[in-house]
């Protein structure tokens, strides 16, 4: 395959970080996103030539349009877009609940994904990309206290379908992850306590999981959303997939 050219965000730790490093190993170009700068350096520095990268809050819309810019500017094109990033919290019931923490979430969640969605559609149909977004089993399945999180991730879900509905040319794909061993997962068992956040069944369900070794590396869904940003396969868009269904055995070899 031709080395192509791929946004990732959410790219210095977790999934995302697991997303980049299939892609550089496979000698393709990527510009990575993150609040945080020093991995991406890190990762410029190894690989100079096939590296661009933004460290900044996607959550101010304007960062979409620099992403883009810096895209076609360095590699000429934008092959796929894996849109990676994302906040958990507030993780409060929703009788107890801010509407400006809501707000907050979903500029973080859904709102800065629609404006990176929106920026690189134009240059996605000129190469007949792709656009894969980390869904959640939480936008299909209800706790106690993720409202916020569970409400924005549905929201993503329904973003993906008219996506996949709207642009023939382009293949768009939410890609649900599973438990995965992430930052995300140590602050639901560190915050998310009884009498807290969330129910005492749901939180010493996520521990024993954890504690049994039952969660995925982030590299197991990483490396699918990696390929399936190359070449997932038409039939694909619109759709909302867990990681390991058995439509994606080829993306898991």
């Amino acid at each position: 395959m031709a080395p192509k050219a791929i946004i990732v965000t959410g790219a210095s730790r977790g999934i995302g970080l697991a997303v980049a490093l299939y892609l550089l190993n496979a000698s393709h170009k990527v510009v990575l996103v993150s609040r945080s700068e020093e991995q991406l350096k890190g990762l410029k520095g190894k690989f100079p030539s096939q590296v661009e990268y933004i460290a900044a809050d996607l959550t101010n819309v304007n960062v979409a349009a620099e992403v883009t810019k810096l895209a076609i500017k360095s590699f000429g094109k934008i092959d796929g877009v894996v849109i990676n990033h994302g906040v958990l919290h507030p993780m409060t019931r929703i009788e107890k609940s801010s509407i400006d923490e809501w707000k907050e979430l979903f500029d973080a969640n859904l709102f800065s994904a629609l404006a990176l969605a929106k920026e690189t559609i134009p240059h996605l149909r000129t190469s007949k990309g792709r656009i894969i977004f980390t869904s959640s089993g939480a936008a299909k399945h209800a706790y106690t206290s993720w409202g916020a999180y569970g409400a924005s991730k549905a929201a993503l879900n329904s973003l993906v379908q008219h996506i996949g509905v709207e642009e023939p040319d382009i293949v768009a794909v939410a890609l649900n992850p599973g438990r995965t061993d992430t930052d995300m997962q140590k602050d639901i068992r560190e915050t998310g306590a009884p009498g807290i956040a969330m129910s005492e069944a749901d939180h010493a369900n996520f521990k024993e999981v954890f504690e049994k070794g039952g969660l995925n590396k982030p590299e197991w869904p990483g490396h699918v959303i990696a390929k399936l940003s190359l070449d997932a396969k038409p039939e694909f868009s619109g759709k909302v997939i867990p990681w390991n269904a058995p439509e994606l055995a080829e993306y898991r070899e």
